[in-house]
């Protein structure tokens, strides 16, 4: 496993597993509709492109395969969080996670933000972020529940 920089030439191979990270859910969470409706972002929403090209992000790869993938845009924002389905549950998210405290404290940032899906919410309560209002968004005209997220990094 080799933990690396995003850069501009990996934006194709981060959309697929964007996409596949997405399409690996649980339908007793989100739908097929959900699911089709939230995956079709990475090449119809143009804030996804900003977070890869503006953010500051990185990605795990395995034998020069990306598996899974995380970024900061803005600077104080966690703005993408995502693993391949078969890659789940093995600790990548929570490497990601570290690497982006990290960074962001070396930066002087005092407190990290973000939006957290119903699959990904659990993985930065562990890491001791705390929820501050769950909210209801409509992407491509359907309804998703997610927890605005909150993490003190200079206590």
């Amino acid at each position: 496993m080799n933990l690396r920089p995003i850069t501009n030439k990996d934006q194709l191979d981060l959309k697929k597993v964007y996409f596949d990270s997405i399409q690996s859910i649980d339908e007793k969470i989100y739908t097929k509709d959900q699911k089709r409706a939230w995956s079709s972002q990475a090449w119809k929403n143009s804030d996804f492109n900003k977070s890869l090209l503006q953010g500051n992000g990185w990605l795990i790869n395995d034998n020069e395969t990306i598996i899974a993938f995380a970024s900061r845009y803005p600077n104080n924002r966690i703005a993408l969080f995502y693993c391949k389905g078969k890659s789940q549950r093995k600790g990548y998210g929570s490497k990601l996670l570290y690497k982006l405290e990290d960074e962001a404290k070396t930066e002087g940032l005092d407190v990290l933000y973000t939006e957290a899906s119903l699959i990904s919410y659990k993985l930065f309560l562990k890491h001791n972020w705390e929820i501050k209002s769950k909210e209801k968004v409509i992407i491509n005209n359907k309804f998703f529940e997610r927890y605005k997220m909150i993490k003190i990094l200079n206590n």
